[in-house]
């Protein structure tokens, strides 16, 4: 599975405890907070709380320019389980 494929399954299947809210990392080397975001087939739009220096608030991104999701809320790690995310969780 290649990174584009694994970002949309990331996105498809996004953890229910987790507010789907955070920062998204590009090839670009930008980071684009988003408060919300829309799937397709082979893109990603994702809606800013506030507009950027050039009044954008939504921005459509290819799940290949996807470099790394930021979590801006504070959640317990179990949440990500339903993700695929294994190992040893604290006091466990």
């Amino acid at each position: 599975m290649d990174a584009s494929a694994k970002w949309k399954s990331f996105f498809l299947h996004w953890p229910p405890d987790l507010p789907r809210r955070g920062v998204v990392v590009t090839s670009y080397n930008e980071q684009v907070p988003f408060e919300s975001f829309l799937t397709s087939e082979s893109m990603l739009l994702v809606e800013r709380r506030a507009p950027d220096a050039v009044g954008a608030r939504k921005v459509v991104l290819l799940y290949e320019s996807v470099q790394a999701v930021k979590v801006v809320d504070p959640v317990d790690a179990a949440v990500f389980n339903v993700a695929g995310f294994r190992g040893a969780q604290p006091g466990a």
